[in-house]
């Protein structure tokens, strides 16, 4: 920063936005050719292509942070604002999948058999898997808050113990998640049921995975000493973004899984 004369941070030349578009291309082409086929090769190289950009990105994001000082006061403020407006373009996104949930299940079509959930659908239980999963998501909202207390209170030991529960529980949501569709009675091809609870609760899932990997990352920073009371802003977001899963997950319960197996 001495050599600019602002607090500004213009950001340098990357491969990785366009490597990662390349690669979530090659992701999307082998997910149709999974669906079709039943071949998941090339869905598979485009996982792990991904994952080296998320590396190789982060990477650069955290040398400029916490080793360079490009993130100063102004950028950082800049970057709160960016996240405030992410994750609302997330709500939005999925208000998308509410609208075409309420749409069809008040008011079911007589192709579904004028019910829902439709004739021929057996919904989940609420109070099996779904309802565990939500105790283990507030829970985790509970333990990502007692972390970010601890890290401004300079009790590493604390925050690092915390936010490695947190990680735990979010691992532990996503495998009883895949059990869950594993155990499904019903498909994505199975009706506008179906298709708008895999939907819903298929793009949550991925929310928690990225949400796992984001609090994966800020526990190795922890770990490694990057953050400080004033400067932690990485951790910020991780916990925004996952209070943001919690609540969306809230509402899925209480729409999808309770409401709508009525």
């Amino acid at each position: 920063m001495m050599k600019k004369n602002h607090s500004f941070h213009l950001v340098d030349y990357s491969p990785w936005p366009l490597l990662g578009a390349l690669s979530t291309m090659i992701m999307m082409l082998g997910s149709v050719k999974w669906f079709h086929l039943n071949s998941n090769n090339l869905f598979m190289l485009g996982i792990m292509i991904i994952l080296l950009i998320m590396f190789q990105w982060w990477r650069d994001i955290v040398r400029e942070s916490t080793y360079q000082g490009l993130h100063t006061l102004s950028v950082t403020t800049g970057m709160r604002w960016g996240m405030i407006l992410f994750i609302i373009s997330e709500i939005f996104f999925f208000i998308s999948f509410f609208w075409a949930f309420f749409h069809s299940s008040l008011s079911p079509t007589i192709e579904i058999g004028g019910m829902w959930p439709p004739k021929g659908i057996y919904p989940f239980n609420p109070l099996h898997i779904p309802l565990l999963n939500t105790i283990i998501l507030i829970s985790s909202g509970f333990t990502i808050t007692w972390s970010h207390h601890s890290l401004m209170n300079k009790n590493k030991i604390e925050a690092s113990l915390s936010l490695f529960i947190t990680i735990l529980l979010g691992l532990v949501f996503s495998i009883l998640q895949g059990f869950e569709y594993n155990e499904a009675p019903f498909t994505i091809a199975d009706s506008i049921y179906g298709s708008t609870f895999f939907m819903a609760t298929g793009f949550h899932g991925i929310h928690v995975l990225i949400g796992t990997s984001f609090l994966i990352v800020n526990l190795l920073r922890l770990l490694n000493n990057h953050f400080s009371v004033n400067h932690h802003f990485g951790f910020e977001a991780a916990a925004w973004y996952w209070h943001f899963v919690d609540v969306i997950w809230l509402f899925l319960y209480i729409t999808i899984y309770w409401w709508g197996s009525l």
